[in-house]
């Protein structure tokens, strides 16, 4: 996609219209209000790519869920699976 090549850009967009769909189906099951993307691939313009087309579909196929994507700045998305262990809750046996 750097060099101009369009078809990239259809993946993303693609992976994100997918992606929205799928939070959706996950809000089916899950009380989601936040959602934090993370990991390689939320990196750079694909990432934004991604976010930008998971977001419209939550906006118009689905404008009664509340979720908001949460995208942490791009070091600490490359450190994404850190992340989410830190931020679990602990479990009190």
């Amino acid at each position: 996609m750097a060099e101009g090549d369009e078809r990239a850009r259809k993946i993303y967009e693609t992976i994100g219209v997918h992606f929205g769909y799928a939070i959706a189906h996950y809000a089916t099951f899950y009380d989601i209000r936040n959602l934090l993307f993370l990991g390689r691939v939320a990196s750079g313009d694909g990432g934004q790519i991604i976010i930008d087309q998971a977001e419209e579909v939550l906006r118009t196929e689905f404008p009664d869920l509340k979720i908001a994507l949460r995208v942490p700045d791009e070091k600490t998305k490359r450190h994404g699976q850190a992340v989410a262990a830190a931020s679990l809750p602990k479990v009190v046996k």
